[in-house]
């Protein structure tokens, strides 16, 4: 069980080891398996790639090899930090306009991304989003004495590391709204 549980454990050094169980005596012997641990010694830090793809030039496959990785790693930026799924929409108009927004957002992530390439080496768009998400927006409403109602529409202040971050990206906020005055409630009171 012990021999089972460390084949689990380490398949990759597992197959450079010949072992002999005894089964009356309950011993083994094991060996080291020389030509395989010299064929895996040249392989070492080389990529095999196996495909079933007619293309001769290496470099040809190596670059589809790497636009796979691309898109592996966008699916799992969509379906992680974008937070995609799951998709409850039973319309195929709304699952349509669901990965179209889905799309959107992954070009807007991509495109953070190269921007934090450029001016903040360093940080990754989750990160740069997580600093983001301390930021709230609210919306503040004030009834004033005659009926009416002042609407305030204000984000919190940055911190000073999102400060940093926002001058690194060439990023401003916007001005604060100005207020608005509803009179949602002037027209019922007249009523009464």
């Amino acid at each position: 069980m012990k021999l089972g549980a460390a084949k689990a454990k380490t398949p990759a050094a597992w197959r450079l080891i010949a072992v002999a169980v005894v089964e009356r005596d309950a011993r083994f012997t094991y060996r080291l398996d020389r030509a395989k641990l010299r064929q895996v010694r040249r392989r070492e830090g080389r990529y095999l790639l196996r495909t079933n793809l007619t293309e001769s030039d290496p470099a040809k496959l190596w670059q589809f090899y790497l636009q796979l990785v691309e898109v592996e790693a966008a699916f799992k930026t969509l379906k992680g930090d974008l937070a995609i799924r799951p998709v409850f929409h039973q319309l195929e108009q709304r699952v349509e306009s669901h990965i179209f927004i889905a799309f959107l957002a992954y070009c807007l992530h991509v495109t953070l991304g190269q921007q934090l390439k450029a001016l903040a080496p360093g940080l990754t768009p989750r990160s740069v989003l997580e600093k983001f998400a301390t930021m709230q927006m609210i919306d503040v409403y004030v009834p004033t004495t005659d009926g009416r109602e002042l609407s305030l529409t204000r984000y919190t202040q940055p911190e000073p590391e999102l400060k940093l971050l926002l001058d690194k990206l060439k990023l401003a906020l916007p001005a604060q709204a100005p207020p608005k005055i509803s009179g949602v409630h002037v027209a019922a009171i007249m009523l009464v």
